[in-house]
Order: C-alpha cells, then sequence, then structure tokens
C-alpha cells in the first residue's frame, strides 16, 4: 500500500522542480516556444538533400529530357558553324586530297539527340555562406547521320550547368530564394565517340565537329535549363524556401553534398 508520507515527500519534490524549471533564465527577446520548437530543419544534410532533389524533379517533370531531346542542334549548327565558319577549311588543311571524300557540315543530314539523362545534382555554399552554386549535370548521346561514311558516328556528350541562387528582397521587403547567374561550366563540355576507334580521316571529322558543337551546343542546353530552373525555383515548396533563405541571411553552413 502507498505510504502517505513518500506521496507528501514526492509532491514536494515536483513543486521543487517546477520552481528551478520556472525560474529558468530565457535568451533575450526570444520566447519559450522558439526555444522549444525549431523553426529550420534539424538536419542540414537533409536541408540540401531536399533543395537539390525539388530542383530535380521540377526539371524533369518539366519535361527537360523531352527537350533536350528536341534541341534544334543540325540548323543550329549549320547556321553558326557551317563551312563560312571554316569546317571546310579546318578538315582541308588536315587531310589535304582526302578531304575529297570526307563529307563537309552540309553532308550531315541529321543529327539526332538520344538517351538524354539528367544526373545527379552537385550543391556548393559560398565561403560566407549567403549564397549557392547548382551544378545541373546532363548527358546524351549524339547519333550522327553522314551518308559518305557509310555509317553513324554516336558521340557521348556531358554538359554541366552552373546556377547561382541567392536571396533577394522584393518590393514588399519578402525575401525569396532567386535565380542568380546561370551558365554553362567553361570547359565542363565533354564529347567522346561510341563503339570503337575510328580511322585517321574520320578522327579528324570528328575534331572538327566537336570543334564546331563546342560552339552552339552548350548554350543551347543553357537557354532551355536556366528557365525552366528559373520556373522550378518559382514554385519551390514556401517551408524549405524559408529554411533556406533563412540560413543564407544568417550565414549559417548547411551544404555538405558536392
Amino acid at each position: 500500500m502507498f505510504q502517505i508520507g513518500g506521496l507528501i515527500v514526492f509532491c514536494g519534490l515536483l513543486a521543487q522542480a517546477t520552481t528551478q524549471l520556472t525560474n529558468l533564465p530565457l535568451p533575450p527577446d526570444e520566447p519559450l516556444t522558439s526555444s522549444l520548437i525549431p523553426s529550420l530543419p534539424s538536419s542540414p544534410t537533409g536541408l540540401a538533400g531536399d533543395l537539390t532533389s525539388a530542383l530535380s524533379n521540377g526539371l524533369l517533370s518539366g519535361d527537360l529530357l523531352g527537350i533536350l531531346e528536341n534541341l534544334p542542334l543540325l540548323d543550329t549548327l549549320k547556321l553558326k558553324g557551317g563551312p563560312s565558319n571554316g569546317l571546310l577549311e579546318k578538315v582541308g588543311g588536315l587531310l589535304g586530297k582526302v578531304t575529297s571524300e570526307i563529307p563537309i557540315l552540309n553532308d550531315i543530314v541529321d543529327i539526332k539527340v538520344t538517351n538524354p539523362q539528367l544526373l545527379e545534382l552537385g550543391l556548393v555554399q559560398t565561403p560566407d555562406g549567403h549564397r549557392l552554386y547548382v551544378t545541373v549535370p546532363v548527358s546524351l548521346t549524339l547519333n550522327v547521320n553522314i551518308p559518305l561514311l557509310g555509317n553513324l558516328l554516336r558521340l557521348s556528350v556531358k554538359l554541366n550547368i552552373t546556377a547561382e541562387l541567392l536571396a533577394v528582397k522584393d518590393a514588399r521587403q519578402r525575401i525569396h530564394l532567386v535565380l542568380g547567374d546561370c551558365i554553362h561550366s567553361p570547359g565542363s563540355l565533354q564529347i567522346s565517340l561510341l563503339d570503337g576507334l575510328p580511322s585517321l580521316p574520320v578522327q579528324s571529322l570528328i575534331d572538327s565537329l566537336t570543334n564546331a558543337l563546342n560552339n552552339v551546343l552548350p548554350d543551347l542546353v543553357q537557354e532551355k535549363v536556366c528557365p525552366m530552373l528559373n520556373e522550378v525555383l518559382s514554385h519551390l515548396d514556401v517551408t524549405l524556401e524559408h529554411a533556406i533563405v533563412d540560413m543564407l541571411i544568417r550565414g549559417l553552413e548547411f551544404v555538405i553534398k558536392v
């Protein structure tokens, strides 16, 4: 049977503990609810992962892969990288008489983009903690149809688009996460031949074609990715956006994923 004396002692200890908790000082201008209920996610890794996942999902749901698959690559290539830009001269200078059997750019009847992929996004934070840089890596395969060669050239392409994210006040003094600079990363374009090693004339043509692609492909991809990325940001989950903005304003480090 529970003893009355024990109950009195227990109640006395409980009252003393309650009094001590009530008398604990709070940080200046900080309400009790704010100290007990954190306004930000407790896991920095989770916050960075949530952002990259939201951006990836937004790009994919916006049909980025379908847009990449339908890039007007051949038309743009002929417009900006045709014989007047030196492709014929480049091939001719390399091979001399052999070029009589090597097609120039106008002999490419089709360039089809296949297997477009959005690879895993990267996220880094500036040393001052106030900005983010998102790397959007894409890969695709180019099937280049040159009838005079008797077969397709299959080229593997990888390219990074780098976008700056920062917290900015609008006219109503509300702070939003917005897109700053968005460019293709210099030197990130990688083009390689699939399906074995080519002969010397074909390799020379590939080198010339690669130079022409370097002049048009990064801009084409950038023109598609950056507006889509801006659109995804404008529809970002409000809770996630506020959490990231708060971290950036205070310059707190939360990105550990590259």
